[in-house]
């Protein structure tokens, strides 16, 4: 610090200390889902254990975070809230891309002929015709464009322009990296909750049987008849209507509120198609076998009505008398099964393999037996989520009905005997057939649970937030039950009971025994009065209970139960708690003076035993007389013997089966665990001796040790509790670490015992299979319990005296001093530690010895207390005992800090127990790091320096952890055995160390350990001097040599700057590796310095100015890294896909650009033809390997992140000092920098999910390959649709069906699930990167430009300069970067116009090319700039001589340029401008030429390419063959003088092959219909022209017509024989031919016996194919005329029609707008006998103006008949063939030549009647209701044709049948068979 400068110094202080409030230290309330949390009941006073639990429960988190520390977002936008209240202050910027969206409010003012002219928004698009230039409206000048103003003023005020109103931090504006290797970032652990599993929402809507005599009450509950085994409580539900439910009144003294709900929330964690809901139902207690009271629901219908009106009236009666006498008693009555797949598919779910089951375990009971409900709860990384199984993402709202009901069986009633019924039920239909249905309707509504529900009630019968405003019927949320353990630590209180009775055998009982039902009480007392409400309630009655009863089954003396009894157990239990069970016989028959019970018998089951809670099975005996007094403290089956004795049931045998299962989060039902809190809350509360432990009694001597064993023993525990637990487990622990107490007068230390307990507990966690990590290998559990629970433990100070064993008297303690036992240094702990390693289990063959806490812990186990009179550890001790009586209870001796002893317990481990310390030492550090943190929180700093506030100890234990973690490490290097593998590559060797090195440089104070410690002897005193001390140490003053040393890796670097240069090392070493992975190598490198440049940008400490240029003098070395590896980089220039630039650009890439390079060099003022470079490096660079896009992006924003926050003088003395190949590399550079950063354009709005987008591409796909099995014109279109080749139109893939302009549905439906507000985000954020990217690049250039003033070798620096800025302005640019280049340009022009024109002409024709092209632009300020630019280069480059030739190149560019923007929508017009073409059998003929020239040369690696590419022109000659669709042709006139230079013009155009007339038809309509708002368009199969209306004869000047004609390739016959390949037919084609019928009457068309056609013959300008797909028309003649040639048109026509189904229909189609679509014929607009011609009329509307009223009744005088509306005239109109047939088929031909033509053509017109009749038979099927009179009228059509027809095809032509030759009947035996050739002789010989 003594060498550094004043401010370097201040700067240090200011970065390097911890500020005061660098550590946030902050209490976070626990998210409650409940309105109040769940806690004891109040009035009760708890014992410490139950404290303990609720307080660890219901206490807030303690989360500890460091403000500086880095993390997944920048600290410094985390500070100012997110990246969103940044993006906030950014300034929106247009791009020409998007100006017609946001365009600036100053373009509206301009001028019209402008905005015309740029394509904006006017009257009209400017034509040609009506263009002059000098009649254009000029925009504002550039002001100060010609004063004279030095060179060095302009470059400065230039400056002064670029930096003001840029943002500050460059990587603010760039998206997070997907840090996937980012190892220095934790991510925050998910914070502790309760398990909820996939909730589901079941509401019962109503319940009803054929007859409604009784109440009835319905329980669902889940179970898994795979896992044999209830998954769920019972939820209980009454949906009786008000008069049944009054029949209880008596036996209904309250109604809860929450008894009333009847909807349900199930929870399932495990879902599967094993999985029922089993609705019971239960009825009021009536006389009679189940199946007797379900009679009457078997046999009455509601549907015979009066006839059992008074037998259903009879019943009620009874039943109303049952329910008054028997209203609290219920018996059996129906069930019902539902399937989960009834609501959700999830039958292809498959349970986890038999290993799962193994680790579960099954009880000693089999299958069969009910598991421990909390043995069930775990949460498995193998457990099905709701995303991956589809169970949650397939389940939908579903009503269900269930419409017939299983009958009870009485004597199969048990949960055995209802999964044998399920698995029946599953399997087979068998049980519906073995028991009785009773029909029924019970109607449920089922649906995935929302995350909130208003008015829910939790298992506890809490309200869940939020509230219900209305006063409606709650909802319950049902407790799981999983069927495999949730390992989940409890975070709320939970105290639940469930009791099952099972069975009861009094099969040897009095007869008196037979109606049994069973009274459940649970008793604080003895007496019977003390029975506890803590029953929950069913349906419809009190939410507490004092009492419940069990179904009676009817007349069983050994009845089954299927009861579940909810209980809430008291928070404080004692030995007087038990559960009472009273027997009784009820007497279903009314008897006077006769009781309805009759006591049968007593048992009971103690809460407690052992002071443990008792759950599980028990068979209990039955005391048939009254209980003795304190029967209580016994269990029944140990009852000593009284006086006088007890009566029992069976001889004291077990009659009674109950099992008895707790949910709770307070008993821990683990022995281990038991024993270890019991003993610790000995610890801290008043306790008597000797203590009872389970089933052993403690004295205080042994205390000590027993509490030492228990600890010893916690890791021995089940993981389910333990996880459970986990929590108060590890605070505990921690307690006793910090913790020494005098216990029987001696010192008891735990800390050595309690810190080996916690290792073993992280090491059992982190190998369980079924407990989750996070990316890096953490144990979830651990890490959330540091990151929120862990606090300091504080020991407890005022503890209560508790009393002495007998005998005993006080026992004094020393006094009170400080000791410690066997501690060295800790270098000496450290060497001893590396000298001596005990024997581990990872290497079991170094030697070692044993250590004495090894000794200990066998002492331990053996019973031995160890002496520790050398222990390791340190421990308090008291001079006096706080007890003044004979006993003094255990008391702490003093405090000791947390984080002390943790640290000394990490250096003083051995063996196993530091193997384990250090092979997770994440968790202990985290711990230390917690603990030193909430230490200093605590401190008063103001008494406490910083280096004293950690004692001189605590820094030698940290120091000998550093070593030990060190010496690990080295050891590890010579265990090849284990890192061999890992280590047999390069890259991941570089990849390891670049894990360890992210880690040491994220550290909050990194920049201190690299920045500020410069030593002036070896290098410049200020690396890279701030503004403020420029005077002192500016760059200037640097030498030469330490300006270029600071861009490069010197070993001063080394020596300063440690970890960065390590850094750059490996990063270097990553872009100079080979192999397989050495992309994610390159890539996790890249992303290391971006991760760690990006803090530094981001960090509010960084903010001012004099920092960040220090901290950018840090990484320069980094930038000639960057441009060693420029090679390797991503290539952002080749549009066509991304490759390494090693190589260059390919040769046979197509630069295509909007005007021939020639004009450009034209308007330039130069006529040489130069050479274009084939690269954009200008010099050669290694072969390396690639980077990709995502690294290379990476890597050039650190580039750019350091020339901009960099000092710019120092950039300029670098630059100056350059030779100049690496000057060219840093052009080369920002070259690629401008094509990378280019702004892309704002994505479309349109917001898709992609399971719906996914959907409609696989319904696409298949109606496609649907249609393309097909004949016709839709298949042949998706075809072309489809062909590699059609490169007519590029944009046209497989997602694009037909060749149509209104194609947005792909564009629209590919983009990601965002909203507007998020796109328009991203393009906002995305425009100011790309601008600011540019200007940096621009900044760069412009020290490029200062420093190479004085170079010898400017000119060929500034050419690179000028590629740059010329690529930039090719590029997507805004409009703040525009004004500033053309600035830069304006600079350069005038600095070095001589230069530039003199040597680098062909980037000066390109600069003239891009500044034309802005020249045009619809932004005003782009315009002017570009103009301004433009002027400036020709004033610069052109004589006074020179000036006119100038001007009339530029206009008739922009001439050229009006007439494109004119027809941009018109691609024929569009391609007289530019140019097109290619064919495969071309390809031959033109290497013809090229390959004698490359023979001269010798390229023989052009001439492999050359003939590699003939061989696949010919390949797809062969293996296309005819399948090439070359093209359709039309003939199209215009006429009318409103098309202007095309009026009276007739064309040839060249269309895709299959193309249709109406297709072309409409696609010129849509574009001249916008131009010319009333146009004809008429078309047909020939016409010369189609005759026109007479009022349309003379078209008036505002009209315009265009006709279409379908014409075909004309050859004569001697041009056959050269044309004999199918290429040949379809090349060089100049004559066309289209035929035009007409009668010898004169009229166009007559009837088909009258037609005569007339050939009509076109001759083009040139030959098609040519570049251009439409050609004049150049000569026409007609050929003499011909008979009409129906037949073999009919012959063609009539399959094709047939197979497509459209029988000479005739439909009139609604066209968008008001275009209407009307058949003209000579009779005027109806429907068309046969040939039709088509016109498009534009119909003007009731807003129409007046002068387009007239126009339309001139075109269509008034009265003409036009339909009112567009509509189906007949899908079946029979005219067309029928006039067809009666002209052809009528007569035999009397030329024998026309019989088989005839014969065919009947053929077909009878194929063709069969194929209409299967039309209208599938019709019928497809229509509508309202459609019916319509197919009736299709169907008359069809047989009034088909009988018309049937003269006509079934007339034969007999010549054509009769036999070729005669053959002898008699003589067709076997024995004179004679051969056909034999036949055939005589038959010759004959004639």
């Amino acid at each position: 610090m003594s060498h550094l400068s004043s401010l370097d110094v201040e700067l240090a202080q200011e970065l390097g200390d911890f500020k005061e409030d660098d550590l946030d230290v902050a209490f976070t309330p626990k998210d409650c889902r409940t309105l109040q949390p769940s806690l004891p009941e109040e009035g009760v006073e708890l014992d410490a254990h139950v404290r303990d639990c609720v307080q660890t429960y219901v206490r807030d988190w303690l989360i500890v975070t460091r403000k500086s520390q880095g993390g997944w977002e920048p600290c410094g936008l985390r500070k100012t809230g997110s990246r969103k209240d940044f993006h906030k202050t950014l300034q929106r910027q247009t791009f020409e891309s998007e100006a017609s969206e946001n365009a600036e409010p100053s373009t509206e003012t301009a001028p019209c002929s402008l905005r015309a002219l740029c394509g904006g928004s006017g009257k009209g698009p400017l034509t040609a015709c009506d263009f002059t230039l000098r009649s254009l409206q000029p925009d504002p000048r550039l002001e100060g464009l010609l004063q004279q103003v030095s060179a060095q003023d302009v470059e400065q005020r230039n400056e002064e322009a670029r930096r003001s109103g840029r943002p500050a931090q460059l990587f603010a504006l760039c998206p997070p990296l997907d840090e996937e290797g980012a190892v220095e970032i934790r991510p925050v652990p998910e914070c502790p909750k309760e398990h909820l599993g996939h909730r589901i929402l079941v509401k019962l809507l109503a319940l009803k049987f054929e007859i409604e005599i009784e109440p009835l009450f319905v329980s669902l509950a889940l179970y898994d008849v795979r896992e044999r085994k209830k998954i769920s409580e019972n939820f209980h539900c009454d949906l009786n209507s008000d008069q049944l439910r009054g029949f209880l009144r008596a036996h209904t003294p309250s109604v809860a509120t929450s008894s009333q709900a009847r909807s349900a929330v199930f929870s399932v964690t495990y879902p599967s198609s094993d999985i029922y809901l089993v609705v019971k139902i239960e009825k009021v207690l009536q006389q009679g076998e189940i199946g007797d009271c379900a009679e009457p629901y078997l046999v009455i219908r509601e549907s015979e009505g009066g006839k059992n009106k008074d037998k259903t009236e009879k019943l009620k009666l009874q039943a109303e008398a049952f329910c008054q006498r028997l209203g609290k008693y219920r018996m059996p009555f129906a069930w019902a099964p539902l399937s989960l797949n009834s609501f959700s598919n999830i039958s292809s779910l498959d349970r986890e393999g038999p290993d799962t089951e193994a680790a579960v375990g099954r009880g000693p009971g089999g299958g069969g037996e009910r598991r421990t409900l909390s043995q069930s709860r775990r949460l498995s990384e193998r457990a099905l989520s709701l995303e991956e199984n589809g169970f949650m993402s397939s389940f939908k709202t579903t009503p269900l009905t269930i419409t017939n009901f299983f009958k009870q069986e009485g004597d199969r009633l048990s949960d055995e005997d209802l999964f044998k019924f399920l698995a029946d039920y599953r399997r087979s239909s068998s049980l519906q057939r073995r028991v009785k249905s009773i029909p029924g309707l019970l109607r449920l509504e089922v649906s995935p649970a929302p995350d909130t529900l208003p008015g829910c009630l939790t298992p506890e019968m809490l309200p869940v937030a939020p509230s219900s405003e209305n006063r409606t019927r709650p909802h319950k949320e049902i407790l799981e039950f999983p069927i495999r353990e949730v390992y989940v630590p409890h975070t709320v209180y939970r105290n639940l009971l469930y009791i099952y009775p099972q069975r009861l055998n009094f099969a040897n009982k009095l007869a008196s025994a037979r109606n049994i039902t069973v009274k459940i009480q649970f008793m604080c007392s003895e007496d019977p009065s003390q029975a506890m409400p803590v029953i929950f309630g069913k349906s419809n009655g009190p939410e507490f209970l004092q009492e419940v009863y069990t179904a009676i089954t009817y007349h069983n003396k050994s009845p089954d139960f299927y009861e579940e009894v909810k209980l809430k157990l008291p928070a404080k239990l004692t030995t007087s708690h038990h559960l009472l069970f009273t027997f009784y016989h009820v007497s279903c028959q009314q008897k006077q003076g006769g009781s309805v019970e009759s006591l049968l018998g007593y048992s009971w089951l103690p809460i407690l035993m052992n002071e443990r809670l008792q759950t599980g099975s028990h068979c209990l005996p039955i005391a048939l007389e009254k209980l003795p007094p304190n029967y209580s403290m016994h269990s029944a089956e140990k009852v000593p013997l009284q006086n006088p004795p007890i009566k029992w049931a069976e001889g004291h045998k077990g009659v009674f089966s109950v099992e008895v299962q707790a949910v709770s989060s307070v008993h821990t039902q683990d022995n281990h665990l038991e024993k270890f809190f019991t003993l610790c809350h000995a610890l801290e509360s008043q306790v008597t001796f000797p203590l009872r432990v389970l089933d052993q009694k403690v004295s205080e001597a042994a205390l000590e040790h027993e509490l030492k064993l228990s600890i010893i023993c916690l890791n021995s525990s089940r993981l389910e509790p333990l996880v459970l637990f986990l929590h108060l487990v590890l605070d505990k622990l921690f307690q006793l670490s910090v913790q020494s107490l005098v216990i029987a007068g001696q010192t008891a230390n735990f800390s050595q015992f309690a810190f080996e307990s916690v290792v073993a507990i992280v090491n059992s966690l982190h190998h369980s299979k079924d407990l989750s990590r996070d990316q890096h290998g953490r144990n979830c559990l651990l890490a959330s319990y540091v990151h929120y629970v862990f606090r300091l433990p504080e020991p407890h100070r005022d503890l209560p005296k508790s009393g002495s064993p007998a005998g005993g008297g006080p026992s004094p303690s020393p006094d009170p001093r400080y000791h410690t036992y066997g501690r060295t240094s800790a270098a000496a702990v450290s060497s001893k530690l590396l000298q001596a390693r005990v024997v581990s289990s990872s290497n079991p063959d170094l030697a070692g010895t044993h250590s004495a806490a090894d000794e200990d812990a066998k002492g331990l186990v053996s019973g031995k207390i160890p002496d520790r009179n050398c222990n390791r550890v340190s421990y308090y001790s008291s001079g006096s005992s706080d007890a003044p009586g004979s006993a003094a209870a255990p008391r702490p001796a003093s405090r000791k800090h947390f984080h002390e002893e943790l640290a000394l317990q990490m250096v003083v481990s051995t063996g196993m127990v530091r193997e384990n310390v250090f092979k997770y030492a994440w968790f202990f550090f985290e711990l230390l790091v917690k603990s030193m943190a909430q230490y200093v929180h605590n401190l008063d700093k103001k008494d406490h320096f910083r280096r004293a506030r950690f004692s001189d100890r605590f820094k030698d234990d940290i120091t000998t952890i550093v070593n030990v973690v060190t010496s690990e490490i080295a050891a590890l290097l010579v265990k090849p055995q284990k890192l061999s593998a890992k280590l047999s590559t390069l890259p991941m060797l570089i990849s390891m160390r670049l894990e360890f090195l992210r880690v040491l440089c994220s550290h909050e104070h990194y920049l201190n350990l690299n920045l500020f410690f410069v030593d002036p002897d070896t290098g410049p005193p200020s690396p890279c001097p701030s503004i403020s001390s420029q005077n002192s140490s500016s760059g200037s003053s640097l030498p030469e040599h330490k300006v270029a040393s600071m861009f490069d890796l010197t070993p001063e670097y080394r020596q300063q700057h440690f970890l960065t240069d390590l850094l750059f090392t490996e990063l270097a070493a990553a872009l100079d590796a080979d192999g397989e992975e050495v992309s994610k190598v390159q890539r996790k490198a890249v992303n290391a310095i971006y991760s760690l440049l990006s803090s530094h940008d981001l960090d509010p400490r960084c903010a001012r100015p004099e920092v960040k240029v220090k901290v950018a003098a840090l990484y320069l070395p980094l930038v000639g890294i960057i441009l060693d590896a420029l090679p390797q980089f991503y290539d952002f220039t080749d549009t066509r896909g991304g490759k390494g630039r090693a190589n260059g650009l390919d040769e046979d890439q197509e630069a295509g650009s909007s005007a021939p390079q020639s004009v450009v060099l034209a308007v330039a003022g130069t006529h040489f033809n130069l050479k274009t470079s084939g690269t954009i490096f200008s010099v050669p660079y290694k072969q390396c390997s690639v980077l990709s896009a995502d690294t290379t992006r990476s890597l050039m924003l650190c580039f750019l992140w350091i020339l901009k926050t960099a000092e710019q003088s120092l950039v300029r003395r670098w630059v100056a000092d350059l030779p100049s190949l690496q000057l060219t590399r840093i052009l080369d550079l920002l070259f690629l920098c401008v094509s990378c950063f280019e702004y892309k354009g704002k994505q479309s709005s349109d917001k898709v999910s992609t399971q719906v987008l996914q959907k409609s591409r696989d319904a696409k796909a298949r109606l496609e390959e649907a249609l393309l099995r097909g004949e016709g014109a839709r298949g042949e279109m998706m075809r072309r649709c489809r062909t590699p080749g059609n490169d007519r139109f590029p944009g046209l893939s497989e997602n694009l069906r037909w060749r149509k302009e209104q194609t947005h549905w792909r564009q629209a439906n590919e983009k990601p699930d965002k909203t507007k507000a998020e796109l328009d985000q991203e393009a906002l954020v995305s425009g100011n990167l790309a601008t600011e990217a540019s200007l940096i690049i621009l900044d760069m250039q412009e020290n490029i430009i200062q420093a190479s003033s004085a170079l010898d070798w400017k000119d060929s620096l500034l050419g690179g300069v000028l590629r740059v800025l010329v690529n930039s302005l090719s590029c997507d640019q805004s409009t703040t970067y525009l004004a500033h280049c053309f600035a830069t340009l304006r600079a350069l022009i005038a600095k070095f116009g001589d230069l530039l024109f003199e040597e680098e002409v062909e980037q000066c024709a390109d600069l003239c090319q891009r500044l034309l092209h802005h020249c045009s632009s619809g932004l005003h300020t782009t315009r002017r700039q570009a103009c301004a630019t433009l002027y400036l280069l020709m004033r610069f480059s052109f004589g006074a001589v020179s000036v006119e030739e100038l001007l009339c190149n530029l206009n008739s560019i922009l001439y050229d340029t009006v007439k494109m923007r004119e027809f941009q929508e018109d691609p024929e017009m569009l391609m007289d401008l530019m140019y097109r073409g290619g064919l495969y059998e071309t390809v031959n003929e033109v290497y013809k030429l090229v390959i004698p020239i490359l023979e001269a040369h010798r390229d023989f690696r052009k001439l492999t390419s050359t003939h590699s590419k003939l061989q696949k022109a010919f390949d797809s000659v062969l293996s296309k063959g005819q399948k090439r669709m070359f093209g359709t042709y039309f003939r199209v006139g215009f006429y009318g003088s409103k098309f202007g230079d095309l009026a009276d013009q007739e064309f040839v155009y060249k269309e895709p092959a299959i193309t249709k007339l109406p297709e072309i038809s409409h696609r010129l309509e849509a574009f001249y219909g916008q131009c010319f708002w009333a146009l004809w368009v008429a078309g047909g199969p020939g016409s010369s022209p189609v005759p026109l209306p007479p009022h349309l004869c003379a078209p008036p000047p505002l009209q315009a017509y265009i006709q279409i004609t379908f014409v075909e390739p004309y050859f004569d016959e001697y041009e056959m024989k050269d044309r004999v390949t199918y290429f040949e037919k379809n090349f060089h084609l100049r004559r066309f031919v289209y035929t035009t019928p007409f009668t010898l009457e004169g009229r166009p068309r007559g009837d088909l016996q009258e037609q005569y056609q007339r050939n009509t013959v076109l001759t083009t300008g040139r030959a098609f194919p040519y570049i251009k797909t439409r050609i004049g028309v150049i000569q026409k003649e007609e050929v003499g005329p011909a008979p009409w040639a129906v037949l073999p048109c009919v012959h063609r026509r009539v399959p094709w029609a047939c197979t497509n189904m459209a029988a000479a229909g005739t439909v009139l189609c609604l066209l968008p707008g008001n275009l209407r679509l009307f058949r003209w014929t000579s009779k005027g607009l109806q429907k068309s006998k046969a040939f039709p011609t088509y016109f498009v009329l534009l119909r003007p509307t009731a807003g129409s103006s007046v002068q387009t009223q007239k126009l339309w009744h001139r075109v269509l005088p008034p009265g003409s008949n036009i339909p009112p509306h567009v509509s189906i005239l007949s899908h079946f109109s029979h005219q067309g063939p029928l006039e067809v047939a009666q002209v052809f088929l009528a007569e035999i031909p009397a030329d024998p030549k026309l019989y088989r033509h005839h014969n065919k053509l009947r053929l077909c017109f009878k194929e063709f009647i069969m194929r209409c009749g299967e039309a209208v038979e599938k019709n019928k099927r497809l229509i509508a209701a309202d459609q019916r009179e319509y197919q009736q009228e299709l169907k008359r059509n069809y047989h009034r044709l088909k009988e018309s027809l049937r003269p006509m095809l079934e007339r034969k032509i007999p010549e054509l049948y009769k036999p070729l030759f005669r053959v002898d009947s008699q003589k067709r035996d076997s024995s004179h068979r004679s051969s056909f050739r034999k036949c055939e002789t005589q038959l010759s010989q004959g004639n």
